[in-house]
């Protein structure tokens, strides 16, 4: 069985920063890809709001970028999906991870930068124009659509808080609520009601996204009359929330109700000794690219501290017998 002294989970820039900087704290880390190798923003088209891009770059070419980055001090990074974690409660012991089911591998330290999926409605229109007008990212993705209508699905406070965001940038902002109320707190759905540009559709449901090579229309039903009919728009955002990819660490590491894993604060240290949680995994508060990748960067070094205050307890201890 393989032994290392850092395995990392995922590949998004919280996973790629780790692996940077652990490399070159000469730990050797091994990064397993997950199923989809360099996490939400191979789904996104421009991004220009990462630092060193003046120009903006396309999210997958970014992400190919912070792998080289990582390889060139000599991570190794493997195609695979970790399905199965033994953490270990002793500091210093191993932690065993499982690979695709068939493959274990031993980890002294385990940094977890496993992400978030957005949640979606399940059209398959909403698949087809995903980066081309569909997006679950407003603050990532608003200023796209600066000076173009919009439509936003979601009654929480993430759609209050979306929709106000984008009414700065938009002539009109749509919201469209299943139910004939908001779940988003007092204070959110008051500044909703507040903002002039922005209109609220109850008992409303997306049917299609609409257009040719971008979105042009959203297709809209109301669900108590069932009457069907069409709102113009360039670009349709999902504020349905999150579900952090963190299911196989339940039962060993804290979570909140929904499944992010609790840090100890000011750090991303978990519950167990030598495991770290980083990126969107753990964050749901900010969940953008740049707070990930800083998080990545301390994990490695919360890591690097970690094997190097063992090793001296070891030493300690040697030195003693």
């Amino acid at each position: 069985m393989e032994k290392h002294e850092c395995v990392i989970i995922g590949t998004g820039p919280a996973g790629y920063t780790a692996a940077i900087y652990a490399a070159r704290a000469d730990l050797k880390p091994v990064v397993y890809t997950g199923l989809e190798p360099g996490g939400q923003l191979t789904t996104t088209t421009d991004v220009e709001n990462f630092p060193g891009y003046p120009e903006g770059i396309m999210g997958p070419e970014m992400m190919e970028d912070l792998k080289k980055q990582a390889e060139r001090f000599g991570t190794d990074v493997r195609f695979g999906m970790i399905t199965k974690a033994e953490l270990a409660e002793i500091p210093g012991e191993y932690h065993k991870l499982t690979v695709d089911e068939n493959t274990e591998v031993l980890a002294k330290t385990v940094i977890i930068a496993t992400g978030a999926s957005a949640k979606y409605l399940g059209l398959e229109s909403e698949k087809k124009f995903m980066g081309h007008g569909v997006s679950a990212c407003a603050i990532c993705d608003g200023f796209f659509f600066k000076g173009k209508n919009v439509v936003v699905v979601g009654g929480g406070d993430s759609a209050a808080e979306e929709a106000t965001y984008l009414a700065k940038l938009c002539p009109k902002v749509t919201v469209l609520i299943r139910k004939d109320h908001w779940r988003a707190s007092q204070i959110m759905e008051n500044r909703v009601k507040n903002t002039p540009n922005i209109e609220v559709l109850y008992n409303t449901e997306a049917v299609e996204v609409l257009g040719d090579k971008t979105v042009t229309a959203i297709k809209v039903k109301n669900n108590q009359t069932e009457e069907e009919s069409e709102i113009p728009a360039d670009g349709f955002f999902l504020a349905i929330g999150h579900k952090p990819n963190t299911d196989i660490f339940k039962g060993q590491l804290e979570m909140d109700e929904v499944g992010y894993i609790q840090t100890k604060p000011g750090t991303v240290s978990t519950n167990y000794p030598g495991v770290f949680a980083t990126g969107d995994a753990q964050d749901k508060v900010y969940r953008q690219a740049i707070t990930a990748a800083g998080t990545g960067c301390m994990g490695a070094l919360e890591a690097e501290k970690y094997l190097q205050e063992y090793a001296e307890e070891v030493e300690s201890a040697q030195i003693e017998t």
